[in-house]
């Protein structure tokens, strides 16, 4: 049974940082790509970055140069590093990951961390 979970979410000032981790635990094999998105009030889930079990990195145009994904893998954990705050940054934060567990694999997401960007 693989779960992730994320945390760090909260409130943020604008022009400020957060930092978001996603830890997997269960039985995992291995872990290939991992990925944050992001769903705001009124809106569909939209993509926020993802990196590759090689290090490859993609951003949203939106956070590119602001946020920040990175992975350690020797602790499954993802992370998410945000700065430069912007209101519209608020929502609520997933993490998805592509997962080998017992001989399948299968793309597992968190349960959400909300983020809310507000002086």
């Amino acid at each position: 049974h693989v779960q992730l979970v994320e945390s760090g979410g909260g409130l943020g000032q604008p022009g400020g940082s957060l930092r978001l981790s996603c830890p997997s635990s269960g039985s995992i094999g291995s872990i290939g790509t991992l990925g944050w998105y992001r769903r705001a009030p009124g809106e569909q889930r939209e993509l926020v970055a993802t990196i590759t079990s090689g290090g490859f990195t993609n951003y949203a145009p939106s956070v590119k140069g602001r946020f920040t994904i990175s992975r350690d893998n020797a602790k499954n954990t993802m992370y998410l590093h945000m700065n430069s705050l912007k209101p519209e940054d608020t929502a609520v934060y997933y993490c998805n990951a592509d997962i080998l567990a017992n001989i399948t694999i299968s793309t597992y997401w968190g349960q959400g961390t909300q983020v809310t960007v507000s002086s």
